[in-house]
């Protein structure tokens, strides 16, 4: 008989956030509906992963959790204090108030003023080029994949000037409490930053009403249907989720993504000879890299999959990540990046169902340009240190990559 060692999801081994996909292959092989030691489920298999997300019958509100972790829950309540408000931010709501939040944001955040946005983009992304080229080297994520994300999310709004630095800060603490395992440390940092990340938009709300323009802050004070309008708090929490989520996600797949084509040079020459392979690319990278990991989904009712029979309130984490490298979906070269790859944007990267990524246009057309044109600029980039990573399980990406551009 061979004795067979039990297999679990553990984000915490050595070498896991620096290539976690060795990890994911064995779980989606041997226990692919898997319970974990700390009492959620996850899902490791494309099917499995693609078939929850899409079940309109499931829950993404806290409040449908039968049985909260004590102890987690303790950790929260202390850091962020028993009385504070309840998030409004649309990423937590189930229908009807995600349908409404939904359909109010979504008036504002049209494909056409996605689109209308290529030339800032594109005016951002060159600026970034020049005091590259100008230096001969980089520091990838805090010259073009960070600053770009923040500087057209504050152009889309119509945010006075504020201290990128400061709120990189905040937003950083706040996307932890996104991970599955969080320290005490992490949990009031988090709840510092997210204190003082509603003060300065609450501050930036009452301005934009008093100085009204041609933004998307504006349009979001003014949506309306029916009679109906954001509160000052659900604008606040609708543009907290676009900072932090939105901004941190695409950071992600910018810098993470020239890294990993810097790593495969074949598929960077193919890419940098056909501009028309931009769009294709972009769903291939955000396939490989993944920017988010994990969605997590609640159960309203007692579900099967799998075999394994998961009860009424679960937690139930799917792998996102996993299944964007599922081979029985992607074929024996889902390890490998495929800039020409037939079907890529069949990738689950932005959710799927109701709650598919409202920005994801927005996060595709910023990589679109900001790898293509990096790429073309400099034809002879190369790493000169080590990567060095964000250490988040669920938003992870690389922190700082040092480039030399010719």
């Amino acid at each position: 008989m061979t004795d067979v060692q039990p297999v679990f999801f553990n984000p915490l081994e050595e070498g896991y956030v620096e290539s976690p996909w060795g990890h994911f292959d064995e779980l989606r092989r041997r226990e692919p509906v898997h319970h974990s030691p700390i009492g959620q489920w996850f899902l490791f298999r494309y099917d499995d992963v693609s078939a929850l997300l899409r079940d309109p019958n499931q829950s993404v509100d806290d409040e449908n959790i039968a049985h909260h972790n004590e102890d987690r829950l303790a950790q929260f309540e202390a850091a962020f204090g028993e009385d504070a408000e309840r998030s409004t931010s649309m990423l937590g709501r189930d229908a009807p108030d995600h349908t409404r939040l939904r359909r109010l944001v979504s008036k504002a955040f049209t494909p056409a003023a996605i689109a209308g946005l290529r030339p800032v983009i594109e005016e951002l992304v060159d600026e970034a080029l020049d005091g590259m080229d100008e230096r001969g080297t980089t520091e990838i994520v805090h010259d073009l994949a960070f600053p770009l994300p923040f500087d057209v999310i504050s152009v889309m709004l119509g945010m006075p000037e504020a201290d990128k630095d400061q709120i990189a800060e905040w937003s950083s603490a706040i996307v932890k409490t996104l991970d599955p395992i969080i320290t005490d440390e992490e949990i009031f940092a988090a709840a510092d930053g997210d204190r003082k990340m509603n003060a300065l938009l609450d501050e930036v709300i009452e301005w934009k009403r008093a100085n009204p323009a041609d933004d998307l802050l504006t349009a979001l004070i003014q949506a309306e249907e029916d009679g109906d309008r954001l509160s000052s708090r659900e604008l606040r929490d609708q543009v907290s989720l676009l900072f932090v989520a939105g901004h941190e996600t695409t950071v992600n797949l910018i810098g993470t993504g020239i890294y990993e084509l810097l790593r495969d040079p074949e598929q960077a020459a193919i890419l940098r000879d056909d501009p028309s392979l931009d769009v294709n690319a972009v769903d291939e990278l955000l396939r490989f890299v993944s920017p988010v990991q994990f969605s997590r989904r609640i159960t309203m009712e007692p579900i099967e999959i799998g075999g394994h029979a998961i009860e009424k309130g679960s937690i139930v984490m799917t792998g996102l990540a996993s299944a964007n490298h599922d081979p029985a979906k992607w074929g024996d070269d889902a390890e490998r990046i495929d800039v020409r790859r037939a079907g890529t944007a069949q990738h689950v990267s932005f959710g799927s169902g109701s709650h598919y990524c409202l920005g994801s246009s927005l996060a595709r057309l910023e990589a679109q340009v900001a790898i293509g044109r990096f790429l073309r600029r400099f034809p002879d980039a190369k790493m000169t240190g080590e990567a060095e990573w964000n250490g988040r399980i669920n938003l992870r990406g690389i922190e700082r990559l040092e480039l030399s551009v010719r």
